[in-house]
């Protein structure tokens, strides 16, 4: 019996909020779909990041759809300035 490799998604963007205290993690998963995770980070947690909503049981086909799928699922997070010209 061969033991198959597990690939772990590859996170291509994070963004942060403006107090760098809660953070969203786009990622690629090895089939080539895409999804996103909500961080946040407490003082009291030595500036470690932690998971407050999983939102990787969704799948995107494009790093866009993920990023608007973010957009919408997360309060606080707005699609930031240097990908609102892709999506006009």
């Amino acid at each position: 019996m061969t033991d198959v490799p597990r690939t772990r998604p590859v996170v291509l963007r994070s963004y942060e909020d403006a107090d760098g205290f809660r953070c969203i993690d786009i990622f690629r998963r090895s089939d080539g779909t895409f999804g996103f995770k909500e961080f946040r980070r407490d003082p009291e947690d030595a500036g470690r990041w932690t998971l407050i909503a999983d939102h990787s049981h969704w799948s995107y086909p494009t790093e866009n759809e993920a990023l608007d799928a973010a957009v919408q699922e997360v309060s606080w997070f707005e699609r930031p300035e240097s990908n609102r010209t892709a999506q006009q």
